[in-house]
């Protein structure tokens, strides 16, 4: 049987801006809520100012141009819209 790869999230961010307890609790917030739907969160240390975060090379959120740090809710309707639209994110999709 062939495995079907999962999609894999990275979070960039940046090491001197202190902004890794910031990306560590992203990172839970979405393997909270898409638990064994994704390959795994990766948290990749930078400089400048980074804090991007993207599925499977492809970017999801970008602090400079998305101005400033991404709602949880956000981010996650983002990530279900990239590898499941027809999924319900429940509550999350309500206004």
């Amino acid at each position: 049987m062939t495995e079907i790869a999962k999609p894999q999230v990275s979070i960039s961010y940046c090491t001197g801006c202190n902004w890794l307890l910031r990306a560590g609790w992203m990172a839970q917030e979405l393997l909270s809520t898409f638990g064994e739907d994704l390959g795994g969160v990766t948290l990749i240390p930078g400089h400048g100012g980074i804090y991007e975060v993207r599925v499977d090379g492809h970017l999801l959120w970008e602090r400079k141009r998305d101005g400033g740090f991404p709602e949880a809710r956000v981010l996650k309707q983002r990530l279900r819209d990239a590898i499941a639209p027809d999924r319900d994110l429940g509550h999350l999709d309500r206004s």
